[in-house]
C-alpha cells in the first residue's frame, strides 16, 4: 500500500511538503515575488499565491501540516483482517473470474464491517 490509510500521503511526505511550505514562508518574509519563490521552489505559482494569502492572514502556522485530511474508516485491526480477507483472492469471495476491481474490494470492505464505506473509489467495472 503506497500511501497510510486514510489519507494522501504518508507522514514523511507531509513532513517534506510542509518544509516547503515554510520556505515559502521565508520568501515571503524577505519580501519576495511569489514567482521567484515558485521557480526556486519548484512548485507552481498558484500554490504560492495561496500560501502567501494564508501566511497573510495567520503567519507561518497557517503553513504547517494538519495531518491526514480524514480519519482511518477502519481500526488497525479490521484493516488487518481486510488484507488477510484480500490476500485469498476473488474466488474466496465469489468472483470466479479472477479479477479484483476497486469496486469489489469496496463491496468486501461493506461486506465484512457492515457499514456503507462512502468511500471515493475511481470508477472501475464490476
Amino acid at each position: 500500500m503506497g500511501y497510510a490509510q486514510g489519507s494522501g500521503l504518508s507522514d514523511e511526505r507531509r513532513q517534506f511538503r510542509e518544509g516547503i511550505r515554510m520556505n515559502a514562508a521565508e520568501g515571503f518574509a524577505r519580501g519576495e515575488p511569489s514567482l521567484a519563490i515558485a521557480k526556486e521552489l519548484r512548485v507552481s505559482a498558484r500554490s504560492v499565491q495561496r500560501w502567501r494569502r494564508a501566511w497573510d492572514k495567520s503567519g507561518p502556522r497557517a503553513l504547517r501540516s494538519v495531518g491526514s485530511a480524514s480519519p482511518p474508516r477502519l481500526s488497525e485491526a479490521q484493516f488487518a483482517r481486510l488484507e488477510a480477507g484480500l490476500a485469498k483472492g476473488p474466488v474466496a469471495h465469489g468472483r470466479p473470474d479472477q479479477r479484483c476491481t476497486l469496486s469489489r474490494i469496496k463491496t468486501v470492505i461493506g461486506r465484512r464491517f457492515h457499514h456503507g464505506t462512502g468511500l471515493t473509489l475511481s470508477p472501475t467495472t464490476s
